[in-house]
């Protein structure tokens, strides 16, 4: 399945109290809550802040865009 990579990323911060939330606009993946807090920044897109890539084709998996950046923002809205 191609959400598992989205699963585990999700299970691994709710284990260190981080909640997140995320949308979808195929084959964009956002970041759209972290800790019930809107996230204002975009990247890469207009709609949201871009963290991952769902496969175009087939046998392809989900792609995480950049690590860093994803990291950045998270710091960022838990630190508050």
């Amino acid at each position: 399945m191609t959400t598992n990579k989205l699963e585990i990323f999700i299970n691994r911060l709710k284990k260190i109290n981080i909640n997140v939330e995320l949308f979808g606009n195929y084959p964009w993946i956002y970041l759209d809550k972290i800790n019930n807090v809107k996230v204002k920044e975009t990247y890469l897109a207009h709609h949201g802040f871009t963290i991952a890539f769902l496969p175009v084709k087939k046998g392809e998996e989900i792609s995480f865009i950049n690590i860093k950046d994803m990291f950045i923002i998270i710091r960022k809205y838990t630190n508050k």
